[in-house]
């Protein structure tokens, strides 16, 4: 049976590791806060209480954590409880930069490194209907391939170097794409509410239309009702713009569409929505609200 040390239970991780739990692995889950990981005990989880414990052992390590700074430290203080060629997937969203400083740090722990950054925001992890965006090599393709499939509806193999990062590389353009996207959706139906008419009219002329899709449903849906219950928050996807526009810095590409989203989600945090989900970002249409 495959053993998983899972470090992270937030809004993607808890979900991740429960699906792992209902598809019969033996998972060992740490969070910085550990109320969080005790959520997940009574659905057959271990709790550790660090790094160093949830890891020893494992056959697999899993990194779900907020930025690459913290899966650094998490990784550094699991050191003592790794032994080479132990499997890392990184499933976090840390940016080119830090992800190949993380694939160092794999290397010089002996760890066999797998990049595997996922599209998809809570429901998606929920249902476990993920995209793993992965490069690694072959020998750890088998040990994940339980792992991935109790997490992900498909798993793209881009690389079989986890160091060429291909995976964290895809996810800059796909999350930009999202991230834009419910930039322009919230600008919309704002423009519409600030001329004076129902903005749920926009809604109704895209519908069944050529530029209609389900993503455009959800985010509109949620505006239109007034429910930012988070899948993805206004702070997570603020850090996904910097590390996008940073991103394209790095290849000599402009961003302007994904520069001007970081900072509609800046506004929605100094009104106070960064723990919302980033549907909020139509607020920061507004001065105050």
């Amino acid at each position: 049976m495959t053993t998983v040390a899972f470090l992270g239970a937030g809004i993607m991780g808890a979900p991740m590791a429960r699906n792992l739990l209902k598809s019969g692995i033996d998972v060992t889950v740490w969070n910085r806060t550990e109320a969080k990981a005790r959520a997940l005990e009574s659905e057959g989880a271990a709790v550790a209480s660090s790094p160093e414990e949830a890891v020893r052992g494992a056959d697999v390590v899993i990194t779900m954590l907020s930025d690459g700074d913290v899966v650094r430290e998490a990784i550094t203080a699991a050191a003592p409880g790794l032994r080479a060629g132990q499997v890392w997937a990184q499933m976090s969203t840390v940016g080119v930069a830090a992800a190949g400083r993380l694939a160092a740090l794999a290397a010089e722990h002996g760890l066999t490194y797998v990049d595997a950054p996922v599209q998809g925001t809570k429901q998606p992890a929920e249902q476990g209907t993920l995209v793993i965006l992965a490069a690694g090599p072959e020998s750890a393709r088998l040990v994940l391939s339980p792992v991935f499939a109790a997490l992900g509806q498909r798993t793209l193999w881009l690389d079989d170097d986890g160091a060429s990062i291909a995976g964290t590389r895809l996810k800059m353009a796909t999350v930009s794409y999202s991230i834009s996207l419910t930039a322009v959706v919230a600008e919309a139906l704002a423009l519409a509410q600030g001329l004076g008419l129902d903005a749920a009219l926009v809604r109704e002329v895209v519908t069944g239309g050529p530029m209609d899709n389900p993503y455009f449903q959800l985010k509109s849906k949620a505006i239109l009702e007034g429910d930012h219950t988070p899948s993805f928050t206004v702070t997570n996807a603020e850090k996904d713009t910097r590390l996008i526009v940073e991103a394209g810095e790095s290849a000599g590409v402009k961003l302007d569409m994904v520069a001007a989203a970081g900072a509609r989600f800046r506004r929605a945090q100094a009104q106070g929505h960064g723990d919302a989900d980033m549907s909020a970002t139509y607020h920061a249409s507004f001065e105050a609200s």
